[in-house]
């Protein structure tokens, strides 16, 4: 249909236009692009057989729906897609404040304008884009800022009595008619303000003050929620539930894979920063792996959740501490190290909430330890167990496994043992970093054992990441003192008694022994 040439509401019933509900719109577009194999959620990773499918039916079933889900979860992100489920114009009745569609008027104005000029009403064409409306449920939200309230300077400019519909100034729900209505963070929203949308949901009318009117609202309702909501601020109340057809559950990335797709994605680099910093595959897991550690951890609140948004900081915040050392040096091109790691601290403690917060456990240590847990996990993704190595170094007597092996890291904690020390500093340029980590006897061979095809700067990273998983396995020790990491054997660590041990006890590490 040619909405560029149609003006008025004769050229639209000559045209054969159809009304349809945005319920029947949206399932008659779903079903087209169902046909194509086309995917009407671009960009959402992770959902592919579990919240896509459901939402999915929801629509097909012409359902108003709830996304239940913890932060982070793109529960509003969702929402905002569903737009381009709706045709890319409408027509509706040329200054309508609720989108009257011309074949079936709703208000009194589109009633009275239509009843004076006939086939002559003039008609104005809506875009996809100006038929979303959205509202954030906040405490102050009044069921005059959804629905509607008396408008009485406009009812003395237009002399107008209070009785007369004409009075009547429509709230953002009514206004959203005939296309999707969101309401963020429903349980936020007063009790007694949800009541006044069962009607709506249910009945289809509205009512304003003293009005009885009836105006069947053509909206697609979505809610998104939080669980914890349901407990420390506020609920939804039974009905409103009762009312709402589909609640569809979301969650966090159930794989490392897709959580690093989505980091990707997100993550909002400069053009310098991707251009004159390199960042491996290893830093990218680590990062990931700080998440999935946190949503286990014993010190993190679970109903809270962490947020996607931790990693997709945390990620960018590695990058600017490369960018820093490249700055400080006057360096053309860097990678990120795991000593640059550390800059990813201040993205933890802002998006974790502690279940609680004690003397000895802060957020700052609490990150310290996720990133410590996170190395633990992703070593022996890389490298054989150091838990092994570490057992028969203790007892003197190989395991069933170890049996004809020699020990791996024996030449790597020799050298610490015989009281060497190694110290990297923060902003230590790549050189330096690189002829530090060459002080160490057998690790650049060891490394280059494991991974022969590797490159310099590959082969350094790897080497630094073998002292962190060596530390976090308790083989040496790692202390942070002044902007520098120091290494070294763990009896001259027990001795020193300066600086910051980032040591975890073996009880912070019993549920990963067994795996």
């Amino acid at each position: 249909m040619d909405w560029q040439k149609i003006k008025t509401l004769g050229e639209l019933k000559q045209a054969g236009y159809r009304s349809r509900s945005v319920k029947e719109e949206v399932r008659e577009n779903l079903i087209s692009m169902i046909r194509r194999k086309e995917n009407p959620f671009r960009g959402i990773m992770g959902y592919e057989d579990t919240v896509i499918p459901d939402t999915e039916r929801a629509l097909l079933s012409r359902h108003n729906m709830l996304f239940l889900g913890l932060r982070g979860q793109a529960k509003t992100r969702m929402a905002r897609q569903m737009v381009d489920l709706l045709d890319e114009y409408i027509p509706v009745i040329a200054g309508s404040e609720v989108n009257d569609d011309p074949l079936l008027p709703l208000s009194k104005y589109a009633k009275d304008l239509i009843a004076e000029h006939g086939d002559d009403t003039p008609i104005h064409w809506v875009h996809r884009t100006e038929r979303y409306g959205e509202k954030l449920a906040t405490p102050d939200v009044s069921v005059a800022d959804l629905i509607g309230d008396i408008d009485p300077i406009k009812a003395a400019n237009l002399k107008l009595s209070f009785a007369d519909e004409k009075v009547i100034h429509y709230g953002i729900i009514p206004r959203s008619n005939r296309g999707i209505f969101v309401i963020n963070e429903l349980p936020d929203l007063q009790a007694r303000i949800q009541v006044a949308l069962f009607n709506i949901l249910q009945e289809g009318d509205i009512q304003i003050r003293g009005f009885k009117l009836r105006m069947p609202l053509d909206i697609l309702f979505v809610f998104t929620a939080n669980p914890e909501d349901y407990t420390n601020r506020g609920s939804i109340v039974t009905p409103l539930k009762d009312r709402i057809e589909s609640q569809i559950l979301t969650h966090y990335p159930k794989d490392l894979e897709t959580a690093l797709a989505i980091t990707e994605q997100e993550a909002n680099l400069h053009s310098e920063q991707s251009g004159n910093i390199n960042v491996s595959d290893l830093i990218k897991r680590l990062i990931e792996q700080v998440a999935f550690e946190a949503r286990n951890n014993e010190y993190v609140d679970r109903k809270s959740g962490v947020s996607a948004r931790l990693t997709i900081a945390a990620f960018e915040n590695a990058v600017s501490a490369a960018e820093r050392r490249l700055l400080i040096h006057g360096e053309k091109a860097t990678q990120v190290w795991i000593s640059d790691l550390m800059g990813i601290i201040p993205a933890i403690t802002g998006k974790i909430e502690l279940v609680y917060e004690g003397e000895q456990e802060g957020p700052y240590q609490v990150a310290l330890n996720l990133l410590e847990k996170a190395i633990r996990t992703q070593f022996t993704q890389y490298f054989p167990n150091p838990e092994l190595s570490k057992k028969k170094r203790s007892t003197g007597k190989a395991s069933q496994q170890e049996k004809g092996e020699e020990n791996p890291y024996r030449p790597i904690t020799a050298w610490f043992d015989k009281g060497n020390q190694l110290d990297l500093l923060l902003d230590m340029s790549d050189a330096d970093k690189k002829n530090t980590l060459y002080q160490v006897d057998g690790l650049h061979a060891f490394v280059k054992k494991s991974y022969p095809k590797a490159n310099e700067s590959e082969l350094s990273l790897l080497m630094e990441f073998v002292l962190h998983g060596l530390a976090a396995y308790s083989l040496i020790s790692k202390r942070m003192l002044d902007g520098k990491l120091s290494f070294q054997d763990l009896m001259g660590s027990m001795m020193n008694f300066g600086g910051q041990s980032l040591d975890l006890t073996e009880e912070d590490f019993e549920e990963d022994d067994d795996n």
